[in-house]
């Protein structure tokens, strides 16, 4: 069994504070010749006030100006190839500082977030607090520019939840016992599958099956799919229109009915006449030792048969049940937490979904709306039950991570090791690159919070209780099997990411 991790919002590369200190004061840190702040803010927010000194900041202007180089033709230079010192004649210095700013400050900002540690979940708000607001084209650097570059960033950082009671969830499931009426109805369904129709010279009653001429008009104009002969329709199954059934009932062989009657899947009524030609009813084979053993292949009495039939159908019940604990315990565990889900998680989480949810069904060869409209949905309910699952998944999110703190769960290099040569294995690469890639890309934390989450979802698993609708406490060894829980943390996802 492999239960999954629900889906989370996509920080792919906000900081995940693997025990993070706690932002009480304003702290100082620095780097080269940048320094930065933190204070923390009301609101669930924090400032980052960053500086920047001038020689720092002369190593974004070359950058800049090398930019710049690709961009304009020069007399006497190949594209790129043009000095800073002639470009700056050329062209002056606030265009590069300009351009300086706009690639400097998300370099900045990323460093200050990694060295206080900062959980962000939506994009900061960053103003620049000495040389006016952001530079654009419309807004030029200012002819006297002040160093050092400072800057404020107000970041929304992920709410830290507590979730009293986690270790004595009560989590409900199906039982995969079967009681003997369900037995008995599991027996009938398969001595259905050896019945034979015969014909009775009675009125049809619901299970009967009776053969028809079916036409269906609009303007007496048929209607496509409701024009059919010698079709076996079995009464009970709804699959026309509704109150089809109750016309057919009662019923008898040479009977012609004339009825008006909105089609399933549609909204304009239409014209039926249905012409019974037959009426049948299934009549199921007797059930001794003889016919179980010579048409049950695995079995010779009817005692083996009925246990044959426990066992079968109580394996499919406890799979099921497998299938669907995951679910239910996320379901208790979101309960857990009293706040709201932050709308910026929401909505990252909305996001992806839609779009995951678009793109699979542009591999099936499938619109959106097509889909829609099949499923009796408006965009409107589409969204609504989107944001749902999104909200869920934020608190999940939130909780998971905040059980994996009070469980002082930790990932050793060992484990993430061992993460990087899994995930190679599934995306077909070495685990070096694997490595590199997360490297590079800031992306180790946040695998390593998919890891702790992982192991506090299978901490849960492992010490809460579970009972079925009757109440009865269920093994955890029948819930969860013998295998360990694989949990997927969206590795080949985050690693694409990487790349």
């Amino acid at each position: 069994m492999a239960p999954l991790l629900p889906e989370t919002a996509p920080e792919k590369r906000t900081r995940e504070s693997v025990g993070k200190r706690t932002v009480s004061q304003a702290r100082r840190y620095t780097f080269q010749s940048v320094k930065s702040t933190l204070e923390a803010l009301e609101g669930n927010k924090v400032k980052l006030s960053i500086e920047v000194d001038e020689s720092e900041f002369d190593r974004n202007l070359d950058a800049a100006f090398r930019k710049i180089a690709h961009e304009v033709r020069l007399p006497g230079f190949r594209p790129g190839k043009a000095p800073r010192r002639v470009l700056e004649a050329r062209i002056g210095i606030d265009a590069a500082r300009g351009q300086a700013l706009q690639d400097a400050i998300p370099e900045y900002l990323s460093k200050a977030v990694r060295e206080h540690d900062v959980d962000i979940i939506s994009t900061p708000d960053v103003t620049l607090t000495n040389n006016n607001d952001p530079v654009d084209a419309e807004n030029p650097v200012p002819a006297e520019f002040v160093y050092p570059v400072m800057f404020e960033a107000i970041c929304e950082i992920r709410p830290e939840v507590s979730v009293p009671g986690y270790g004595g969830l009560r989590i409900e499931l199906s039982s995969p016992d079967l009681s003997d009426e369900e037995l008995e109805e599991a027996v009938a369904t398969e001595r259905r599958r050896f019945g034979s129709l015969v014909d009775v010279d009675r009125a049809a009653e619901t299970g009967d099956n009776v053969v028809i001429d079916l036409e269906g008009l609009r303007d007496g104009e048929p209607v496509a799919g409701l024009n059919v002969d010698e079709w076996t329709y079995e009464i009970g199954r709804a699959w026309v229109a509704p109150g089809f059934d109750e016309q057919l009932t009662g019923a008898k062989k040479g009977d012609v009915l004339r009825f008006n009657a909105i089609p399933n899947g549609t909204e304009e009524a239409a014209d039926f006449v249905v012409t019974v030609n037959r009426v049948q009813t299934l009549e199921l084979p007797e059930l001794t030792d003889e016919w179980v053993e010579a048409n049950i292949a695995d079995s010779d009495t009817v005692v083996e048969w009925r246990q044959s039939l426990r066992d079968r159908y109580t394996e499919m019940r406890v799979n099921q049940m497998r299938r669907t604990v995951v679910d239910r315990l996320t379901d208790e565990l979101a309960k857990l937490v009293e706040i709201e889900a932050p709308e910026s998680m929401v909505g990252a989480d909305m996001q992806a979904r839609v779009q995951n949810t678009i793109q699979q069904f542009q591999q099936q060869g499938i619109a959106l709306d097509q889909w829609l409209s099949a499923t009796g949905q408006d965009t409107e309910s589409f969204i609504a039950g989107m944001k749902e699952q999104s909200e869920k998944a934020v608190k999940v999110d939130l909780a998971l991570r905040a059980v994996a703190a009070a469980q002082a769960i930790t990932v050793s290099d060992d484990d993430l090791e061992a993460e990087f040569e899994a995930i190679g294995v599934r995306v077909n690469e070495k685990t070096a690159k694997v490595r590199k890639a997360y490297e590079q890309n800031d992306a180790i934390a946040d695998l390593v919070a998919q890891m702790r989450k992982s192991q506090a979802l299978e901490w849960l698993l492992h010490n809460s209780t579970f009972v079925d609708q009757n109440g009865t406490v269920l093994p955890t060894d029948t819930v969860l099997g013998d295998h360990d829980h694989d949990h997927d943390h969206d590795d080949e996802d985050e690693a694409e990411d990487a790349e």
